[in-house]
């Protein structure tokens, strides 16, 4: 473990036994350095490999804060990772999403409010109104499936959730691209999630999401071959 891995690990610390609670202000940097045994370039190094981790938060002329440390804010870079990804790791994403994704749409069948839904159904809308638009249709695919996910209730959920989806819409688009029939089958299965979602059915709304995942993924298991990966750039 290197010096700056051991500082980081020293603030995590401070952070993990709630010394320095979420919304804290860092002592100044001479200072807790000093009280951490570190040298400033050290605590300066660590304060930045904290920050991209979106674990601390810099306030120009104000100091240095721990974050909300709520999910969103914590998982916010996992889809940059995600699109750095290559090869069969999209199979491996698509399976995560079909891991995830019929949980999440089962849960927020049990838990969606009437304006939830209503925006669930929006989204439904803009699709069909954009289903001769395959980068716009997977745009409000993508709003469909993220407006589900909050309806959750769960931050950890529809984070990640968030965060495995930027590729997948990516490879949805290529998709649409050389199938022409895709839009139709697309809007069927979302309208199917929709109605066990407005039904309060938490067994048809996971059967339903996952029959929609499950297709994308059979798809991209007969097309994806080592050589070419999809998604347009």
């Amino acid at each position: 473990m290197s010096l700056t891995d051991k500082a980081i690990r020293r603030i995590r610390e401070l952070i993990a036994s709630g010394e320095l609670p979420p919304g804290a202000k860092l002592p100044p940097e001479q200072q807790l350095a000093a009280e951490l045994g570190l040298s400033r370039g050290l605590m300066r190094e660590a304060v930045k490999a904290l920050v991209v981790a979106r674990v601390l938060e810099i306030r120009r002329g104000d100091g240095t804060y721990v974050t909300t440390l709520e999910p969103r804010v914590l998982l916010e870079g996992l889809g940059s990772a995600v699109e750095l990804l290559q090869g069969d790791t999209l199979l491996e994403l698509t399976e995560a999403r079909r891991l995830l994704e019929p949980a999440a749409a089962g849960l927020a069948a049990t838990r969606i409010s009437a304006e939830e839904l209503a925006g669930v159904a929006g989204h439904l809308d803009a699709m069909r109104a954009a289903r001769d638009d395959v980068e716009l249709l997977n745009k409000h695919d993508a709003a469909f499936h993220q407006a589900v996910a909050s309806a959750t209730g769960n931050q950890t959920l529809a984070s990640l959730l968030e965060g495995i989806s930027g590729r997948t819409v990516r490879a949805r688009v290529w998709r649409g691209m050389v199938d022409g029939d895709v839009a139709g089958r697309t809007l069927a299965q979302h309208q199917d999630i929709y109605d066990a979602l407005a039904a309060g059915d938490a067994a048809l709304a996971e059967a339903a999401a996952l029959i929609h995942v499950s297709t994308t993924e059979a798809w991209l298991r007969r097309h994806l071959t080592p050589a070419a990966e999809p998604g347009p750039r």
